[in-house]
């Protein structure tokens, strides 16, 4: 009878900023949760459905070949809402990744250190059907069919990693700044720079493909109907080879498609640039870059002010 009365509780699914289940766990405090599968109601599985299929054309078109491998070693089902058990099963035998549920938002330094360890923070809900292109927040979709494709490759995968061992080495840093001002201000300015190179990177990345063309690899592009064309082809995007010190002086905003990315010659190119941006976070030259978006949350923050770090 109870689990009958808690289905009935929950019967409007799991949909984007509507889910009773959701609005439950973040009330409790439960960041971390299980994927409650049985909630998913015919309409969610009808927006994956839609959102699977008028990508796949793009996907062909315009996405880094390694992420279409991932695709296929995924074997995600493009009728259904994918089981992150199943996505799970697929994945960590490849990268030693695995998707773990999230109830919302998690805070930087936490987020950085589920990649540190192999984890990939995920969103369970997914966007109404006939709200494909409004996304007021990630959303599975985004999470599963954006980002864990690209998670398949070793050297995407260990570039992840390398973010998480980063975001160690600025906790350390600021942990060992005893004003309290100065610790905060420090950690503001890291905080900007490595969300602003995240977002440019494996949020929004270009990369070098064959024979020169521009493919994407950056998650916010390859869930994006429209942007993931717009990228590419429209000439009101700029387009240049990455530089760090552009990247990490670079405001976004996150509500119109973007009009200047990024490009990259390779995973191997992009790993070694978060090797240099560590290098440029233990010189300091990340602690005063240019103020704008994003802000930084207070619990962004704290999460590495009070961070957990091994010594």
């Amino acid at each position: 009878m109870a689990v009958r009365e808690d289905v009935d509780k929950f019967s409007s699914g799991l949909t984007t900023t509507q889910s009773p289940f959701i609005e439950e766990a973040r009330t409790s405090g439960k960041l971390y949760i299980e994927q409650p599968y049985k909630l998913y109601s015919e309409e969610n599985h009808d927006a994956w459905r839609k959102l699977f299929a008028r990508m796949q054309s793009r996907w062909d078109q315009y996405a880094k070949p390694h992420f279409r491998k991932g695709i296929e070693n995924l074997s995600l089902d493009p009728n259904r809402v994918p089981r992150l058990e199943d996505v799970n099963k697929f994945l960590k035998p490849l990268t030693g990744f695995r998707a773990k549920a999230v109830s919302g938002y998690v805070p930087a330094f936490l987020f950085f250190d589920c990649l540190r360890n192999r984890e990939f923070p995920t969103t369970v809900t997914i966007r109404r059907s006939d709200k494909l292109d409004y996304l007021p927040e990630p959303d599975i979709f985004h999470d599963i069919a954006g980002h864990v494709p690209m998670h398949t490759d070793k050297a995407f995968a260990d570039t992840l990693v390398r973010f998480g061992e980063v975001a160690h080495t600025a906790a350390d840093i600021v942990q060992g700044i005893k004003d309290e001002d100065e610790q905060a201000a420090v950690m503001t300015s890291i905080i900007k720079a490595v969300a602003r190179f995240f977002w440019f990177t494996i949020e929004f990345g270009l990369m070098r493909g064959e024979k020169g063309k521009i493919v994407a690899y950056g998650s916010g592009l390859l869930s994006s109907y429209g942007e993931l064309a717009h990228c590419i082809d429209s000439p009101e995007v700029q387009r240049y080879p990455i530089q760090i010190e552009w990247v990490i002086n670079q405001y976004f905003e996150i509500d119109h498609y973007q009009p200047l990315l990024f490009i990259v010659d390779s995973f191997d190119h992009l790993f070694s640039l978060v090797d240099t941006l560590e290098k440029w976070m233990k010189e300091g030259k990340l602690n005063n870059v240019s103020p704008g978006e994003p802000e930084v949350s207070a619990d962004d923050l704290k999460s590495f002010l009070h961070a957990e770090i091994a010594k």
